[in-house]
């Protein structure tokens, strides 16, 4: 149990800080948004390895995603955090 929680956490830092930095602007996240913005990705990501492909069926429908999984669905739950927050981003030109 403590492997996996472990597991989550690293996974989780390295998902978020990687679509942190393809996601483009500057997004005010501590080092603990990061690695939750990497979970969260994680069950992203799973689910849609899911619906698209239907992998690990025996699973459940929420299942966390392997390291590239990670990445598109903390990306995808990224931009949709921007988008709700109401896009705190500000242009060099303002």
């Amino acid at each position: 149990m403590l492997g996996l929680i472990i597991t989550l956490i690293i996974v989780g830092l390295i998902a978020g800080a990687l679509a942190r930095l393809l996601v483009p602007g500057r997004q005010q996240l501590s080092i603990m948004g990061t690695i939750l913005l990497g979970i969260v990705g994680s069950f992203i990501g799973g689910l849609l390895g899911y619906v698209l492909f239907h992998k690990d069926g025996q699973d459940g429908f929420f299942q966390p995603a392997g390291l590239l999984g990670s990445i598109i669905g903390a990306v995808i739950a990224l931009l949709i955090w921007e988008r709700v927050s109401g896009g705190s981003r500000r242009s060099a030109f303002r």
